[in-house]
């Protein structure tokens, strides 16, 4: 009998803590195809995949309609249609200045008044981040994220529902934007942690440069279906992307799998090579952590060497009367004798971690500052319409997706993330600048320039919310505690969503005083990004010149 074995089982196998969707669809194929077999961890892996891109799209898509309303909640009334119901004599409206404005957004301090919607919302997450990251470590992560869905999307329905009941307080709104905001932080941690538990170390740069697609894709879907209802009734586009929210969320709840021991792909321990070995069912399967081919490896060794054999049945009998976390090799790399959770004080000595979470601070600062603006001033600066602005300005949100996807292969073939981050902040200056001062020229550079500065701007952002935070919530340092992963990549998104809130925020304020000044202090935060990775990159220089020549030795 090999030493290895594929990991091919029956799709109709009992998981009785599986979700229910899980041990529903497994009784259909028991039933339907009793004797398919697939490759089991595979198969998982690409369902936590999808679904957890799935989830984290609807989360951006929820968060996008703001930016797309804002164009019609204060306009310039004297371009718009006027409606039959509101033709008085002479054809004129009540008030031929603010009649398609909605209150309290109608006055001189709307651009205020806007921005303390994006604040509350954002402030709100940036608190709420921290929390959420400690409670994610503690609870069932398939429910963490399934009330969270739930509950982020019946805030942004409630938004929209204000326009349907003539709702008009602007604590009224202030709130639902700060409730969505703290409901919103269920997100991040969640997805994240999921993820670096079923996906190991090699290729995790391309892995999740593909993957953090979806903030892009939530985005486009967003403000596609706000812009689609944005001139019609704007109401809806916040009840469609919370409808849809609510409904994922149930589908999150019965069919996703947090963590590979609910159906028996078993936790990895550590080897002498700091790899992994996986226990499942009766065998050690030799793992890297991310490798499907690792379960159809085989070798002979064993069949060569008798002694080998007499030694595998003795050490897997002790391993198993233990339990499935202690180490093979017990002097090296040992694990703490409890997987706590760590504290923020533990998280924050991890090295790399203080330095990269306000590096996200400034590059978060610019990409939400787009996320919530660019609509609007798109429309203000060129003579396209409210719902072509919102087009446009998904050409943002596109360039992210190839930005991620690049930032991770330079990463994973470099091995040098605070470098790649620092390439891509350095080019993203002058791009911010060549867009302010030349995507007004014509249609075709402002969709040149706009997508070119989406790939440099949200290249690095993505990879420290993904890649980098995964790496570091699993560092060396920790020794093995695998519940550091959650508080890690709240403290890293936390301190970035603190910069997402005060880019808006002073955009709002400083806009009216002129568009130019908002890109100054986007270059400005993104040169700041640039530099406090220096040191990182020097370190990371000086690794690579060390292992280049002990090559050459």
């Amino acid at each position: 009998m090999p030493f290895f074995r594929t990991s091919k089982r029956i799709m109709s196998t009992s998981y009785p803590d599986a979700p229910l969707g899980i041990r529903l669809v497994s009784a259909l194929c028991g039933k339907i195809c009793p004797r398919w077999q697939i490759n089991r961890l595979l198969w998982f892996k690409c369902s936590v995949l999808t679904l957890t891109y799935l989830a984290y799209m609807c989360y951006h898509m929820a968060r996008k309609p703001i930016s797309v309303v804002k164009s019609v909640l204060h306009r310039n009334c004297s371009g718009v249609q006027i409606p039959p119901e509101f033709i008085h004599n002479g054809g004129e409206p009540p008030n031929d200045s603010t009649w398609c404005d909605y209150a309290p957004f109608d006055g001189a301090d709307s651009a205020a008044l806007l921005g303390t919607l994006d604040s509350s919302f954002l402030f709100s997450y940036a608190i709420a981040m921290f929390f959420s990251g400690f409670i994610a470590e503690r609870v069932s992560l398939r429910y963490f994220l399934t009330f969270g869905m739930l509950f982020s999307g019946i805030f942004c329905y409630l938004f929209g529902v204000a326009k349907v009941y003539d709702i008009h307080s602007m604590t009224y709104f202030v709130f639902v934007q700060a409730m969505a905001g703290v409901f919103q932080t269920t997100g991040w941690p969640g997805v994240v942690t999921i993820v670096g538990r079923w996906f190991g170390k090699s290729k995790r740069g391309l892995i999740f440069g593909i993957w953090n697609s979806h903030t892009s894709i939530g985005n486009i879907l967003g403000t596609l279906i706000a812009g689609y209802y944005v001139e019609k009734d704007w109401a809806m586009s916040f009840v469609v992307p919370g409808f849809v929210m609510g409904v994922f969320g149930f589908v999150m709840f019965l069919f996703l799998v947090d963590r590979p021991e609910i159906v028996d792909c078993h936790e990895k321990v550590g080897d002498r090579r700091g790899g992994y070995r996986r226990i499942e069912d009766g065998r050690i399967g030799e793992s890297g952590g991310n490798s499907d081919a690792e379960e159809s490896v085989g070798t002979n060794s064993e069949q060569d060497n008798p002694s080998l054999r007499s030694l595998r049945g003795s050490f897997y009998s002790n391993i198993i009367d233990v339990n499935e976390r202690t180490p093979i090799i017990g002097s090296i790399n040992r694990a703490p004798a409890e997987d706590d959770a760590i504290g923020f004080g533990g998280a924050l000595r991890i090295p790399g971690v203080v330095e990269f979470s306000m590096c996200l601070f400034f590059s978060k600062l610019v990409s939400y500052t787009f996320l919530f603006w660019l609509p609007l001033y798109i429309q203000s600066s060129t003579t396209l319409g409210a719902q072509l602005s919102a087009d446009l300005s998904t050409l943002f949100d596109i360039g992210g997706i190839v930005g991620a996807i690049a930032a991770g292969l330079i990463s994973d073939y470099s091995g040098m993330s605070a470098s790649t981050c620092t390439g891509m902040l350095a080019l993203a200056a002058p791009a911010l600048l060549l867009y302010q001062q030349l995507g007004t020229v014509s249609l075709s550079f402002n969709i040149c320039l706009l997508f070119i500065t989406g790939v440099l701007v949200n290249g690095p952002y993505a990879l420290i919310t993904t890649s980098v935070s995964a790496e570091l919530g699993q560092h060396s340092s920790l020794n093995g505690n695998s519940k550091a992963l959650a508080t890690v990549t709240a403290i890293i998104d936390g301190t970035g969503s603190i910069g997402a809130a005060v880019g808006p925020l002073i955009a709002g304020l400083i806009s009216s005083s002129g568009w130019e000044n908002v890109f100054y202090m986007l270059i400005a935060s993104d040169i700041l990004a640039l530099l406090l990775l220096l040191r990182l990159v020097a370190k990371e220089l000086s690794r690579r010149s060390r292992r280049r020549n002990v090559r050459i030795e």
